[in-house]
């Protein structure tokens, strides 16, 4: 599903747990790490492809999480020129995403990397709020930051200004945020692997 102007509907997903950090995982067979994200079917709403995304890509349910907020609107990036399929019927030219910020309250043993035939992640971790707009592949900063800036106020709510600070503006792109520098990411537990049957220990 592609709009008329070559946007593909999108949601974003970023999972926090209570001490503000949140759930960052390794694209199977590359380098990459993101956030978990997907398209929208054409039936759908941005919320059940919210948590079919979720259940495909990471193995939660809604039992397993709290939707705490959602950025209004769409929030699109474009995707680099050597991604861009010219000789498809439909040229899609970018994402347009609504974001969704949740809470994990079950266990992380719950989370479940392998449950689809063809895996997203093979690999999460915890890191702090700000860290991935360091971290993502660059065509994906600009909006990472507008989503992280909108949803952070209903994060710090929860986790404490300690967790999430104030951002400081991102001199690269004058539309978002960059992290405060830190000597090294704070983590916490380690997701499994695919084909694993126990989540590493932390």
């Amino acid at each position: 599903m592609i709009d008329p102007d070559g946007y593909r509907p999108n949601v974003g997903i970023v999972i926090m747990n209570a001490d503000g950090q949140v759930f960052w995982a390794r694209r199977v067979h590359r380098d990459g790490w993101q956030f978990p994200q997907g398209g929208m079917n054409t039936d759908e709403t941005p919320l059940e492809a919210m948590y079919r995304e979720l259940r495909e890509e990471t193995g939660l349910l809604p039992e397993h999480v709290d939707v705490l907020a959602a950025t209004p609107g769409w929030l699109r990036y474009r995707l680099p020129q050597r991604a861009i399929r010219r000789r498809d019927r439909l040229v899609c030219i970018g994402q347009k995403q609504v974001w969704f910020l949740l809470h994990l309250k079950g266990a992380e043993s719950e989370v479940r990397l392998d449950l689809t035939e063809k895996p997203e992640f093979d690999h999460w971790r915890w890191v702090d709020f700000w860290y991935p707009l360091d971290h993502v592949v660059t065509f994906k900063r600009g909006v990472y930051s507008r989503a992280l800036r909108h949803l952070a106020p209903t994060a710090r709510q929860l986790a404490g200004a300690t967790a999430i600070p104030t951002p400081v503006p991102d001199p690269y792109d004058n539309r978002g945020v960059r992290s405060p520098r830190r000597p090294r990411p704070r983590s916490g537990g380690y997701g499994q692997p695919v084909g694993a049957s126990e989540p590493a220990s932390n």
